[in-house]
């Protein structure tokens, strides 16, 4: 298989790594346990990127209305519009792309710690009763096989909807943060077919991306609100004419003294004879 060819040194890594971790290894974990503490070590090494991500996000909130600027004044030329954002991006140093990169350093991991748990006894030295894990028979076996592993799939389709609540930009239209909520939906009859334990480090790197995501939020900055017009709110004042003939002369005055209503007259009543 292709894809196990070329994930193949990361497999062997990985395979050090939870040995290591492990029953038999320097720490002792068990091997659930050590599989939760290598996706956490994947994410510590994976903070340089989170920063950048972060930065990226921040710039992006900085300079949204200059972006939405851009997109309303070329909306017909959907080529000259992406050209100037591009233009716009390279002198403000914004990288759109920034926000994907932890993910996709994580994909050959997860592939190779797929093909790590497949064949799991070949890589490390495990005995059968070493693999439960709470109510877990075995982190080897698939999902389906034990009523547990419906449980984890609950679990799963919880943090997967966190991750597009809290893990996604905050700027994220809420048409594509639906779409995060749903697709979980559809690949269930894929992720049925994992191994319990590439089951637990995907929900683990999706509850870190949620702690992720609340403390990011914190971290960008709010756009300012528009400021309120209130009824006190003085009047534009309006703007002198240009002068013609070489005669300078401010039209304005004079044409609000022109349309400027004036007072009703009183109208004096006459006095009925044989009163007072």
């Amino acid at each position: 298989m292709i894809v196990a060819g070329i994930t193949t040194p990361i497999v062997n890594i990985l395979a050090d790594i939870i040995d290591f971790l492990g029953p038999h290894g320097a720490i002792g974990l068990p091997w659930a346990w050590a599989i939760v503490a290598l996706t956490v070590m994947v994410r510590m090494l994976l903070v340089p990127l989170t920063v950048k991500q972060i930065h990226s996000m921040q710039n992006l909130q900085r300079h949204a209305p200059e972006m939405k600027e851009i997109q309303r004044r070329y909306k017909g030329d959907r080529q000259k519009m992406n050209e100037e954002l591009m233009k716009f991006y390279k002198e403000k140093e914004i990288n759109p792309a920034a926000s994907c990169l932890p993910m996709l350093v994580q994909i050959p991991i997860f592939f190779a710690l797929y093909f790590v748990l497949k064949n799991f006894t070949n890589h490390v030295t495990a005995l059968p009763s070493e693999l439960h894990w709470l109510i877990v028979p075995n982190i080897t076996a698939k999902v389906t096989e034990h009523w547990s592993g419906y449980v984890l799939l609950v679990l799963y389709i919880g943090s997967q909807v966190g991750y597009a609540y809290f893990g996604t930009p905050p700027n994220l239209p809420k048409s594509q943060r639906v779409l995060f909520m749903i697709v979980p939906f559809f690949i269930l009859p894929f992720v049925s077919r994992f191994p319990v334990g590439l089951l637990m480090y995907w929900m683990t790197t999706n509850l870190w991306t949620v702690g992720q995501g609340i403390i990011t939020r914190q971290m960008v900055p709010k756009p300012a609100p528009p400021p309120k017009r209130s009824s006190r709110t003085p009047p534009k004042e309006e703007t002198a004419l240009p002068p013609t003939d070489g005669v300078s002369e401010t039209r304005a005055p004079a044409q609000a003294a022109a349309v400027r209503p004036t007072s009703p007259r009183r109208v004096k009543r006459k006095k009925k004879k044989g009163g007072r």
